[in-house]
């Protein structure tokens, strides 16, 4: 039998469906396609969204990678300085997949007003700081500029801004603790030129950001002296291999962590994202897959006298097989246009508007976060065809059993 012949029975079959008793079997079947793949659109770009925000996040306070004094434990108040001379510093070059390298130092103070007072990490940076995350978390004001010369700008939380009633502009004063508990807490004034907001309660509660200078001095460090190195990767999945080349780069003196040992619940966390988002794509392929399986049985026994005739004619069941196969490949594709416009739809107009909020206390964020990429979108939509069009090939099979003779007389 000819080429034309096959294209226009699959027309015939594609076109029929409309009128026939199958289609409310067809529809379920394109419904249950579109479904799915809106679920596993809406799944995996917020549960990747989510990972990737949080990710930001903790990296935006501390870094990718950190490198202190070996004998420094992770308390704010018992950091023992380290020369910032080093041979990776300013330009790790000795290992690749390093994006930037930045000195810090922090030290715990309390800010107090006329009528409250609340317990701070004042966190030392300096003209090489990374400004990129905190540009996004900005809400009023600017960020602080300490490429000249010492001065008192300080950004704070929104957090702690509403908890002390200050604002743009205001002048706080910091009480630090002396390391000879003797004497009196030093005082440091600060000016308020920024407000940000990262919705990570965790870190705004803590962190005020203020010149490197100031630490050093109040720790009666030399000016050579600091007290971490953080180091960002280019790629975050990337970050064990490189944080042991950062490690073995390094002298005996110092030792590095990374932020997935430093907060591994957080992490941990995260990383059932992955085996949450697997699973719901695998169930919605199999329901998907389910109702196709379905719906080309019904075509199958709907065109039993069809198939009856034409394997009088001659036609070999592959060439009848690839009939309905033919078939349920356009229903797919059907089925994916619909979810493709639907599912987009809603992570376009999610990413614009903002419409579904998230508790932070619980997500870290304030919104569901979309993260789009046009190559996970082709895979899904390929994977989606090519798994749903396997498991029709088996189905399908019972088109050799089906005997002429019964079949033409089949009602």
């Amino acid at each position: 039998m000819n080429f034309e012949f096959f294209i226009a029975r699959r027309i015939i079959a594609a076109k029929d469906y409309k009128s026939s008793i199958s289609a409310p079997i067809i529809k379920i079947a394109i419904t249950a396609i579109a479904l799915g793949i809106v679920m596993m659109l809406i799944s995996i770009a917020t549960g990747v969204g989510l990972q990737k925000k949080i990710r930001e996040k903790v990296s935006a306070f501390n870094g990718d990678i950190i490198i202190t004094n070996f004998d420094t434990n992770m308390s704010n108040d018992s950091q023992i300085p380290i020369s910032k001379n080093q041979d990776f510093y300013p330009n790790f070059t000795g290992v690749e997949g390093i994006d930037h390298i930045q000195v810090t130092a922090s030290k715990g103070g309390v800010i107090r007003t006329e009528t409250d007072f609340e317990g701070v990490v004042v966190k030392g940076v300096g003209p090489d700081y990374n400004w990129k995350y905190f540009t996004d978390f900005l809400q009023e004001g600017r960020l602080p500029n300490y490429s000249n010369g010492l001065n008192a700008e300080v950004m704070i939380s929104e957090y702690l801004a509403n908890r002390l009633q200050l604002q743009l502009g205001d002048k706080i004063v910091t009480f630090f603790l002396n390391d000879d508990t003797s004497k009196a807490p030093r005082s440091r004034g600060f000016d308020i030129v920024g407000i940000y907001n990262s919705g990570f309660q965790q870190f705004d509660e803590q962190f005020v950001m203020a010149d490197i200078r100031h630490i050093q001095r109040l720790n009666k460090w030399e000016d050579d002296q600091i007290g971490a190195f953080e180091v960002f990767v280019e790629d975050f999945d990337n970050i064990i291999p490189v944080g042991n080349a950062v490690y073995n780069q390094t002298s005996s003196t110092l030792d590095t962590q990374t932020i997935r040992d430093k907060y591994g619940s957080i992490f941990e966390w995260l990383d059932l994202f992955d085996f949450n988002i697997a699973l719901i794509i695998g169930i919605m392929i199999l329901v998907a897959g389910i109702n196709m399986i379905t719906a080309l049985l019904v075509l199958i026994l709907e065109r039993t006298q069809m198939i009856g005739i034409l394997k009088a004619l001659g036609s070999s069941d592959w060439s009848i097989r690839k009939v309905f196969i033919y078939n349920a490949m356009y229903l797919i594709g059907v089925g994916l246009f619909w979810g493709n416009l639907i599912g987009l739809g809603l992570l376009f107009t999610q990413q614009q508007f903002k419409l579904f909020p998230l508790d932070p206390d619980t997500y870290y964020v304030t919104e569901a976060p979309v993260y789009l990429d046009l190559g996970y979108i082709l895979a899904l939509n390929a994977g989606t065809f090519v798994l749903c069009l396997f498991m029709l090939l088996i189905p399908s099979y019972i088109i050799a059993k089906i005997s002429p003779v019964k079949a033409i007389r089949f009602e």
